[in-house]
C-alpha cells in the first residue's frame, strides 16, 4: 500500500526553526544544493540509517500563515520520544509551545500536541503499553 516517504515543514524563519528542531530533537538539518531557481531547501534527517521512520525537508513558507480560525491545512506528524514529560519541557525551553495536556492513548502510550517556533502543529508520543 502507499506509505508516507517524506515530510516538509513550512516556516517563517528557517534559522529559528532549524535551531528549534536541532535543539529539541537532535535532528540533522543541512542546506540542500538543489536547482538554483528553487527557494532555500533544507534536508531533515530524523533517524539513523536502518531505523524506522521518515526524513523530510524544511523551507520558508510561501504565502500567509493560516489565521487562528482557519482549519489546519496539513498532515500533523507525530514524533516518537522516550519521555513525553521530558520533551514537553524541551519544547518550551527551545521556544515552542505545548498546546495540549499529556494524554493517555490506552494500551499504546502517552502523547501531546505542540507548536514549533513557527506555529506549526506537531505531536509527540512515548510508547507505553501500560498507558490508561
Amino acid at each position: 500500500m502507499p506509505s508516507i516517504i517524506h515530510f516538509e515543514i513550512h516556516v517563517d524563519n528557517a534559522k529559528r526553526a532549524i535551531d528549534f528542531y536541532r535543539s529539541t530533537f537532535g535532528w540533522k538539518i543541512e542546506k540542500w544544493d538543489g536547482p538554483t531557481e528553487a527557494p532555500d531547501y533544507y534536508l531533515v534527517t530524523t533517524k539513523a540509517e536502518g531505523e524506522p521512520g521518515i526524513n523530510g525537508g524544511l523551507l520558508e513558507r510561501e504565502g500567509l500563515f493560516p489565521k487562528g480560525d482557519e482549519p489546519i491545512r496539513a498532515f500533523v506528524c507525530t514524533i516518537d520520544v522516550p519521555s513525553v514529560d521530558e520533551y514537553m519541557k524541551k519544547i518550551e525551553l527551545n521556544g515552542g509551545k505545548v498546546t495540549t495536556s499529556k494524554m493517555a492513548i490506552t494500551g499504546m502510550g502517552w502523547m501531546c500536541y505542540a507548536n514549533d517556533t513557527e506555529g506549526n502543529l506537531f505531536g509527540i508520543m512515548e510508547n507505553d503499553e501500560r498507558a490508561a
